[in-house]
């Protein structure tokens, strides 16, 4: 039979061989919390976005380029087809790229490429497709046949088109302020190392120890 000190030691030596076990063994525990390791799996809808007037814009956008893309497809025949191919641009370019931005946006995937300058370029969209709505429901005013299906096309296209200026007049006042708020927080950050640079150089006795 093993006594005390036998069994002790013989605890003492089954711990490390079980610790040295566990070092080596490939499968190690992990502390990486599980929404990290899920990628696109914890993707929750933000709904005050939606609710707010940025959001509720994108989804009318949205809305009335669908709408003016379905009517100007109804049309069968057409002398000249220049106006209505320019148009049927215009409203398919501004559905699929603002609904991409209405993804991004209210997923709040925007925030995970922290390297685009997300209101930036909601601006530049917002501003192009006012533009584009514009001149295309201008020239399918101008060369239409005065059938149903056209004379809504024009319409939606001009309530697209007043929707996205409003858009744009929004997102140039967001990304002012977003500047502003870039530009302080750098000059900001500016100041503090310089001041952090001052106190070393004033402290002569910080250099002898880096030294």
């Amino acid at each position: 039979m093993r006594n005390g000190d036998d069994l002790e030691g013989f605890d003492g030596e089954a711990s490390s061989a079980s610790m040295i076990s566990a070092a080596s063994s490939p499968y190690q525990p992990t502390t990486e919390p599980v929404s990290q390791r899920r990628g696109l799996g914890g993707l929750r809808c933000d709904l005050d976005y939606l609710r707010g007037t940025l959001g509720r814009l994108k989804l009318a956008e949205v809305l009335l380029a669908l709408t003016a893309f379905i009517c100007i497809e109804t049309i069968m025949e057409c002398s000249p087809c220049e106006g209505l191919y320019f148009f049927e641009f215009v409203s398919c370019s501004a559905l699929v790229v603002t609904g991409a931005l209405l993804l991004l946006f209210s997923l709040n995937l925007h925030t995970r490429i922290p390297q685009i300058n997300w209101n930036l370029t909601d601006l530049v969209n917002t501003g192009l497709s006012t533009f584009f709505f514009f001149i295309a429901s201008v020239v399918l005013a101008a060369l239409n046949h005065k059938t149903g299906a056209e004379i809504a096309a024009v319409v939606f296209g001009f309530l697209a088109m007043a929707v996205y200026a409003v858009n744009t007049f929004l997102a140039v006042k967001k990304w002012r302020v977003s500047s502003r708020q870039q530009s302080s927080r750098q000059s900001s950050d500016y100041i503090r190392a310089r001041t952090e640079s001052r106190e070393v150089v004033h402290r002569p006795e910080i250099q002898r120890l880096d030294a």
